[in-house]
């Protein structure tokens, strides 16, 4: 089993949640990673002048001047820099890839950015970027958001769409099944897509029976459709959902872990502790502890 490492959590502005962060690193050799770590984000790196080692989900893969690498959400990483290195660091929520009603529609394009452990390519050489558009969008991303003019968000979430079109059209140029196995009927994106806001809504009390008669489908053909697509069993997503709000109220509140357990979903306080340390490497009264510290330490810097 991988060590998933810390979560890294949500980037603050003011001490709001922002849905993209924007960063410009310059890291010396001696610098040995930053620990193995994760976050909700989707990551996007871009080397300026580097020479570095990725570790991610337990694959190494090398990045360098003029390459770009895509980490998924959730995804454990961590870098070893082989020389000074500049690069730039975009994060952004995967929601940021499709909104609203077109999300059915857009959802077969999406899949692989926004399932762990998927198969896709991660690194994109020097040569395969050497049409100039990769380092035009990024770069421009990166300006928007130091200048923060007027709107920068939206053109930030426009340039971060197109970045992912050229993906999507990189693979298609190159013959790389990239979405091939996520190549759906829109009816069974539809189901799919009502599965999970059906989740969202009822995660504290919905079972797998209720979500397939939700989207009109019998048990059996949603269950081994659902872990077809998303990779993962409809329990295993189900308990994922739960543990993502159970550590909103232990962040946010001072609920006892009996009481978030119970909110949530989970039949047990001891169920509730056995899968939140399978999916966080830690248990829910460390998750509190971590939070609570990181937040004191940055309210002393600030």
């Amino acid at each position: 089993m991988i060590d998933k490492g810390f979560d890294e959590g949500k980037a603050r502005l003011n001490g709001v949640e922002v849905p993209i962060q924007c960063i410009l690193l310059d890291v010396k050799k001696q610098h040995r990673g930053w620990n193995p770590h994760y976050h909700h984000y989707i990551e996007i790196l871009y080397a300026l002048d580097a020479d570095i080692n990725i570790y991610l989900n337990g694959n190494l893969f090398h990045f360098k001047s003029g390459d770009m690498v895509v980490i998924n959400s959730k995804e454990t990483h961590d870098l070893l820099f082989n020389a000074d290195s500049r690069y730039i660091c975009i994060k952004f929520s995967p929601e940021i890839l499709y909104t609203g009603e077109q999300s059915v529609f857009e959802l077969k394009y999406v899949m692989p950015f926004i399932l762990e452990n998927a198969n896709h390519q991660r690194v994109f050489t020097k040569e395969e970027c050497a049409d100039g558009v990769v380092h035009d969008l990024i770069t421009g991303i990166m300006l928007e958001w130091e200048n923060k003019a007027y709107g920068y968000e939206l053109a930030i979430r426009a340039d971060i769409l197109r970045l992912f079109l050229w993906i999507l059209r990189y693979w298609n140029s190159q013959n790389i099944d990239g979405i091939g196995k996520f190549d759906l009927s829109d009816d069974l994106l539809h189901a799919i897509q009502t599965a999970l806001e059906y989740v969202s809504a009822h995660y504290a009390d919905c079972t797998a029976q209720d979500t397939a008669a939700a989207c009109n489908l019998s048990y059996s053909y949603f269950s081994r459709t659902f872990k077809r697509i998303m990779h993962k069993s409809f329990t295993e997503y189900l308990n994922y959902v739960r543990i993502t709000k159970a550590e909103q109220l232990l962040s946010t509140t001072d609920k006892s872990i009996s009481e978030i357990a119970a909110d949530v979903g989970f039949s047990t306080p001891s169920y509730f502790i056995q899968q939140f340390k399978a999916q966080k490497n830690l248990s829910p009264k460390q998750f509190r502890l971590f939070f609570s510290k990181e937040i004191r330490e940055k309210e002393m810097t600030s």
